[in-house]
């Protein structure tokens, strides 16, 4: 039996080195966002408890960091809790709510984001986390605030149509007090006032979303008009570094004609 698992094992990393002979000469996206769905299900199918699936979901989440900084991938912008979310039993959004607050303590010492210069921000409606929370956000954003040669983005109270309504609230106090011109109003000068205008590159060239499910759901409305779209049907614990090399291969393959 440990002989066939360890032959698993030497399969697996010749895969591996295969697909990354593939796709490392082509063109890496700039910009990988990804819906991190299935959790839940992943720890149902295994007997396990809600709360042991989103350890594992973000026990998956350290490993893809070291991966996009490996590959050279500057921004990654992760879908973790939608303002939908909040609607589920209380004891598991506490659950959720505790294991992301553990996470970012670790960030504010994790010697990845700050010897490479990682830009850690919050996205969503921050005001409805809980306190606590919404502290250990500021404190890491303010740590990293500097950074600017990777960009780490973590949708939290996320929803891609609260985002345009905050933007369009924004545009209009501008205009009302007279500091916006509404003759100036145009696709740009709206993206400055979305949730990602603080990133080198707003818009994801790749989404990606794990659990068998084929939708945004919500997830950077404005910014995904061009993005290439990567459904993967497992639960995203299962989520692997072959499969991250399998989708930048499609992204790779794939022509992206922006409308032209």
């Amino acid at each position: 039996m440990l002989k066939g698992f360890l032959s698993t094992i030497g399969a697996y990393k010749i895969y591996e080195r295969w697909l990354w002979h593939q796709v490392k000469g082509g063109k890496m996206p700039g910009h990988i966002a990804i819906i991190l769905d299935g959790n839940r299900r992943w720890a149902s199918n295994r007997s396990l408890d809600s709360q042991a699936g989103h350890l594992s979901g973000t026990e998956r989440v350290n490993e893809l960091l070291d991966w996009c900084l490996d590959l050279g991938v500057k921004c990654i912008t992760l879908y973790s809790f939608s303002t939908e979310n909040f609607n589920r039993a209380p004891d598991e959004v506490q659950e959720i709510m505790d294991i992301v607050e553990e996470k970012f303590k670790e960030i504010l010492t994790d010697e990845r984001i700050h010897s490479n210069e990682v830009h850690v921000k919050v996205i969503g409606r921050v005001e409805l986390l809980p306190t606590t929370l919404q502290k250990l956000v500021h404190e890491v954003e303010e740590a990293t605030q500097s950074y600017q040669q990777q960009f780490l983005t973590i949708a939290l109270a996320y929803g891609g149509r609260a985002e345009i309504v905050d933007a369009t609230k924004k545009i209009a106090e501008k205009v009302t007090k007279g500091e916006l011109d509404i003759e100036e109003i145009d696709e740009a000068a709206f993206e400055k006032f979305l949730y990602t205008a603080h990133m080198s590159q707003p818009d994801p060239d790749l989404i990606i979303r794990t659990s068998g499910e084929e939708r945004l759901s919500g997830f950077l409305l404005w910014q995904s008009a061009y993005s290439e779209l990567y459904f993967l049907d497992m639960f995203w614990p299962d989520f692997r570094r072959i499969d991250l090399f399998r989708a930048i291969r499609t992204f790779q393959h794939r022509r992206r004609r922006f409308g032209r």
